[in-house]
């Protein structure tokens, strides 16, 4: 449990690097707001791991949330789906 309790473990999702540094309790925190955001292809592996991946998202959460990038920034709102149009619409 001794590596479970240091600051080792990072989250990537889909975006990203989303944090690194983290304790493991605080990592599966961070995996479960993320799922409560949307954010899928969330899971928990170890700075070493993270590093591998890349992705520039851990950077640009530094950089807009203040705290190391432990807690990341809003998703990006997505468009609404496009409506689909009739056959009266088309012409059909």
């Amino acid at each position: 449990m001794g590596e479970l309790n240091e600051g080792r473990w990072s989250v990537v999702s889909e975006r990203g690097r989303e944090a690194g540094g983290l304790h493991y309790a605080d990592a599966v925190a961070l995996v479960r707001r993320l799922l409560g955001e949307k954010v899928y292809g969330t899971c928990v592996v170890t700075d070493e791991a993270a590093a591998r991946i890349g992705g520039e998202r851990e950077a640009e959460v530094a950089a807009t949330s203040g705290n190391n990038g432990t807690d990341p920034a809003p998703a990006k709102k997505r468009r609404a789906p496009r409506k689909k149009r009739t056959d009266a619409e088309t012409g059909d």
